[in-house]
C-alpha cells in the first residue's frame, strides 16, 4: 500500500515552502518521500520534482493558445489532469513501490478544492491504485488577524474537508511573519461568545442569527 498526501490551501500560503521543509526533514532523517507537482503555473522548485504535471500540460501554452486568463488556463489544465488519470498519471504511479510515500503540491485556487469535483476524482484514483491519502491544509497565519478572516479561513477549510473526505490536518502557515502573535492567540484556542460577540460588532443585526450559526458551526 502506497501512501500519499495532498498539500492543499489559498494561493500564497505557502504550500511550496511546506513541501521543501518536508522533503529536507525527511532527507536529514534518513526517510524517503516524493514530491509531486500538480501546479502548471509553477516555474521553479528548490526540491527535486518526482512528477510534474507540466510535462502533461502547461499553463502558458493554454493561455497562449486558448486565450485564458490564468485563473482559466487552470482549470482547463486541470480538467485535462482529469481526463489522463487513467494515462499519464497511471503511468507515472507505476514508477514507484507499495511502501513510496507521494506528497502532492496543489495549485491554490480554491475552487479546485471547495467546488468543482477535480481533486476528488483524482483522491479517488489515487485510492483505485490502493494508496492511503490524507489532506494537509495551509493557511497563512497573517491571514487571521480579526474575526471576520477566522471565520472565512475556517469555512474554506470546512468546504474542502467536506468535499475531499479525507483525514485532514488544518497548518497555520509563516508564523514566523507574524508581528504580535497575540493578535492570532485567541484564533488558536477559540471561544464561541468572545467570537460571536466580536462579529456582532462589525455586522448588522440582520445578520446576528446567520453569525450564530457559523460560530456554532466554527467552534464545533
Amino acid at each position: 500500500m502506497g501512501y500519499a498526501q495532498l498539500v492543499i490551501g489559498p494561493a500564497g500560503s505557502g504550500k511550496s515552502t511546506y513541501c521543501s521543509s518536508l522533503y529536507r526533514h525527511c532527507e536529514t532523517t534518513g526517510r524517503s518521500i516524493q514530491i509531486v507537482n500538480l501546479d502548471p503555473a509553477a516555474e521553479q522548485f528548490d526540491y527535486p520534482v518526482a512528477m510534474d504535471i507540466r510535462e502533461l500540460i502547461c499553463l502558458d501554452d493554454v493561455m497562449e493558445e486558448l486565450g485564458l486568463g490564468p485563473n482559466g488556463a487552470l482549470m482547463y489544465c486541470m480538467e485535462e489532469l482529469e481526463d489522463n488519470l487513467d494515462d499519464w498519471l497511471t503511468d507515472e504511479l507505476d514508477n514507484y513501490m507499495d511502501d513510496d510515500y507521494l506528497v502532492f503540491d496543489c495549485p491554490g485556487q480554491i475552487e479546485l478544492f471547495s467546488h468543482v469535483p477535480v481533486l476528488r476524482n483524482f483522491v479517488e484514483h489515487l485510492k483505485s491504485k490502493n494508496f492511503n491519502v490524507c489532506v494537509v491544509y495551509l493557511l497563512d497565519s497573517q491571514f487571521i488577524t480579526d474575526v471576520t478572516k477566522f471565520i472565512s479561513g475556517c469555512m474554506a477549510s470546512l468546504s474542502a474537508m467536506v468535499q475531499l473526505e479525507l483525514p485532514h490536518v488544518n497548518i497555520l502557515s509563516k508564523m514566523d511573519l507574524v508581528t504580535n502573535k497575540r493578535d492570532i492567540g485567541k484564533y488558536l484556542n477559540p471561544q464561541g461568545q468572545v467570537l460571536l460577540s466580536e462579529l456582532n460588532q462589525r455586522m448588522a443585526p440582520q445578520f446576528f442569527k446567520l453569525n450564530k450559526a457559523l460560530i456554532d458551526l466554527v467552534s464545533f
